[in-house]
């Protein structure tokens, strides 16, 4: 974010960078803790170049860091308040999904 930058803009750039399921799905899977490349890649069944592409972005965005850990790589969430967003949404959606089913049974009365 650079300092003459909005909040409200930088907010929306934090947003767009989250709009991608693989990113999501990386940044859910280190909320467990660090975790070396090649467990990522056995989880999400993705090319390892993609994963290195998505992880340069989160990485440029500083929502990840990573340790070289011989010929491996660990990377883990930068921050706990990237944890906390991703919590903050699960909770928004399963209200939402909980709401919508107890509105599609009662509708049907």
């Amino acid at each position: 974010m650079k300092e003459s930058e909005p909040l409200y803009d930088a907010k929306a750039e934090l947003f767009r960078l989250l709009g991608h399921p693989v990113r999501i799905r990386v940044l859910e899977l280190l909320q467990a803790g660090p975790t070396h490349v090649r467990d990522l890649l056995a989880e999400l069944r993705v090319e390892p170049s993609y994963l290195s592409q998505q992880l340069a972005v989160l990485r440029r965005a500083g929502m990840v860091s990573s340790t070289r850990v011989g010929s491996s790589v660990l990377y883990e969430l930068a921050t706990p308040e990237v944890g906390a967003l991703l919590d903050a949404g699960r909770g928004i959606l399963t209200g939402k999904l909980a709401s919508d089913a107890y509105s599609e049974v009662n509708s049907r009365d």
